[in-house]
């Protein structure tokens, strides 16, 4: 399966909860007003990779809390998003069991509304946390954890689901894999 990558960070401490590795997504339909990452909205940018090429280049230490999904956007790729989740999930190359963090520009409603779109379930089901919503400039918050803007939510899928509401995470709890 190929993917679009814009790039990948190895280490991160601004995209999720402790040292992370962020895998940029290229491509984005929402083109938000002082993003930081215009270079990833148009989807023929960046450069494509084979899945499982590209989940070779990750360097997954023990010195690592998880994996960040991010963009661009992770939904207009679902499917290969949903296979490098759960390649994180399962251990890897590394036999690491990590968290997923998937940051979109989507609100939790219309992702379950699109949830029959290709990958969109089995990416939401394998996000350990979804930060969701369109950066808002108009909102900016740089006190908030993880997020730019007031308007974004940091979610927890599984209670989510299981809840029929969009169930914040707390801060003081840490995501387990």
């Amino acid at each position: 399966m190929k993917v679009q990558i814009a790039g990948v960070a190895q280490e991160s401490v601004t995209d999720g909860p402790g040292v992370r590795s962020v895998i940029f997504f290229q491509g984005c339909p929402h083109a938000c007003p002082g993003c930081h990452n215009p270079q990833t909205w148009d989807p023929a940018g960046g450069r494509e990779y084979d899945c499982e090429t590209l989940l070779k280049t990750l360097v997954l230490t023990p010195l690592l809390s998880g994996v960040t999904l991010s963009g661009g956007e992770p939904f207009l790729q679902a499917e290969a998003a949903a296979r490098i989740a759960k390649f994180v999930k399962s251990g890897g190359i590394s036999s690491l069991r990590m968290n997923v963090w998937v940051y979109t520009g989507f609100v939790w409603e219309q992702l379950l509304r699109d949830a029959d779109k290709p990958g969109y379930r089995s990416l939401i089901s394998l996000a350990d946390a979804i930060v969701d919503g369109p950066y808002r400039k108009d909102l900016r918050d740089l006190s908030l954890p993880y997020r730019g803007s007031s308007n974004q939510r940091i979610l927890l899928p599984g209670l989510s689901l299981e809840q029929g509401r969009a169930v914040p995470w707390n801060p003081e709890k840490p995501i387990t894999p």
